[in-house]
């Protein structure tokens, strides 16, 4: 029997899997940590502690629970949160917490300054994104004028999968897919980096060298077999960000597939036959040579939850408040008895991309309770997805096949409002696992195991979520106030900023 595994660093959460070559789990771990937030606009991790500990603590663990022998597993995949900035130096030690994916808000100046010099239609042709708080460009011309001292030290600027690949195998290497987000250091058409539009940001031997995820990067030395338990000479993959893991990992292989990742954020995943090319969504080679993918996402999903419990379940006790602020929200009509809530607390990404955008909850009475606004907070996130699946139908690439994952797809209430406010069915595969279960199916495809194909064979349908006619209406109403709302507001959240 060969064994895989598979270790996701997460926002909140890193998790693993050990899984055999029919797909079957053997063992899983995990361990959470804290995002976190020095001043507003800004989200960091530790990467020794949130990235490195986890992963030694997952796998040390897995492989005690399993009692497998760490030589018979075959090879490892790693993903993590991305993209995001980190200035490591030549041994490949954090010289600093990480700057995160677009959450972090940090490099709005650097953003506009870039664009402004190089132009926005030159940006999205040779990029194939515009510039946002997702890019890791502006970030890196950030620490470059705001901590000279890192920025002038460090050896490497790399994304949390790179450190992790890094520290298991001593190789600093990134995949396609993560380095797209680079803009506008990587151009889509050469395929790697490029300084020809920004030649001031870093010196590209700086950056990672760019692999394909199933690429081997290496094996995993000595030193670091001893802090995670694993075989030194165990080949290790480039892997890739979190979300595309994930989205492989529910069977995501075809044109017009989309995932639907039910995390801390929002985030999309589609596949296309070409490559879409729009200033509100973003773009990056796929895994695999010769495929296109359109992301998309929001800015605050799961982690308004966590706000929302943290804020008002303070009387609940921690580990079953969720269930109960569901069981509440149950208890709400669809569309909340009228309330409607912006999703907006740390900015928002996709179509509006606006990083001034800030949280609303409208259309408040004396008759309102805690399940009312449960039930508003997600179906603003719901509402706030339904704008991005109008996005992809604007420019003739509706999505054929929802493909919903992640923590968020245990909240009824969540994914059927999805459902019921966008009119899509949706299909929930039967493990929902998350990117370590693709990072152990990368694993396997890399080293000739399996095919693309198999995934459904790994990983089949367990149902689907259709949405309810009856509620169209009110939630038509609803998304209608909740654009609105946004609309004739955010000049003056501008000005709060």
């Amino acid at each position: 029997m060969s064994y895989y595994l598979g270790i996701d660093v997460g926002t909140f959460e890193s998790k693993g899997a050990i899984v055999d070559d029919t797909g079957y789990v053997i063992a899983t771990a995990a361990r959470p940590h804290k995002m976190l937030v020095p001043q507003p606009g800004w989200a960091e991790h530790r990467p020794k502690q949130d990235w490195w500990g986890d992963f030694c603590f997952i796998a040390k663990k897995m492989l005690a629970d399993s009692r497998i022998d760490p030589k018979a597993i075959k090879a490892v995949g790693c993903s993590a949160i991305g993209p995001c900035m980190l200035p490591v130096d030549k041994d490949g030690e954090a010289m600093s917490n990480a700057a995160l994916y677009g959450v972090d808000n940090r490099a709005v100046v650097e953003i506009e300054e870039l664009t402004r010099q190089i132009g926005a239609d030159r940006i999205l042709d040779r990029c194939g994104n515009a510039l946002t708080t997702q890019s890791v460009g502006p970030k890196i011309l950030w620490l470059q004028k705001n901590r000279p001292e890192h920025f002038e030290k460090a050896a490497k600027i790399v994304t949390s999968t790179t450190y992790l690949v890094q520290k298991l195998t001593g190789e600093c290497v990134v995949d396609h897919y993560s380095a797209a987000n680079f803009s506008p250091l990587y151009e889509i058409d050469v395929k790697g980096w490029s300084n020809a539009l920004a030649p001031d940001i870093i010196d590209l031997e700086r950056l990672p060298k760019v692999l394909w995820t199933t690429d081997i990067a290496g094996q995993i030395t000595r030193k670091a077999a001893k802090e995670t338990g694993l075989a030194a000479g165990t080949p290790v993959i480039t892997g890739t960000i979190d979300a595309a893991a994930e989205a492989l990992s529910v069977g995501m292989t075809k044109a017009g597939d989309m995932m639907v990742m039910y995390g801390s954020t929002i985030f999309m995943i589609m596949l296309s036959s070409k490559r879409i090319q729009d200033a509100r969504l973003w773009y990056a080679p796929w895994l695999f040579p010769g495929e296109h993918a359109s992301m998309s996402g929001l800015a605050t999903s799961g982690t308004l939850t966590h706000w929302f419990r943290d804020q008002f379940a303070r009387d609940l006790p921690f580990e079953s408040a969720f269930r109960t602020l569901t069981e509440e929200a149950e208890g709400s009509p669809p569309g909340a008895n009228g309330v409607v809530m912006l999703p907006h607390l740390s900015g928002e990404r996709t179509p509006i991309h606006d990083s001034n955008a800030k949280g609303v909850i409208f259309g408040l009475n004396l008759t309102h309770t805690r399940g009312d606004l449960y039930r508003a907070a997600v179906e603003g996130i719901a509402f706030g997805t339904n704008r991005i699946f109008e996005t992809y139908r604007e420019i003739g690439e509706a999505p054929k096949t929802l493909l919903a994952v992640g923590g968020g797809t245990k909240n009824p209430v969540w994914l059927q409002a999805t459902s019921d406010i966008s009119g899509l069915p949706q299909t929930v595969r039967e493990r929902t696992l998350g990117a370590s279960y693709g990072d152990a199916f990368l694993a396997a495809l890399a080293v000739g195991d399996v095919k693309k194909s198999d995934i459904g064979l790994w990983n089949p349908s367990a149902r689907k979520v259709s949405a309810r006619p009856k509620h169209r209406a009110v939630y038509d109403r609803q998304y209608r106030i909740f654009k609105a709302i946004y609309a004739q507001t955010k000049d003056l959240m501008a000005e709060l900023s």
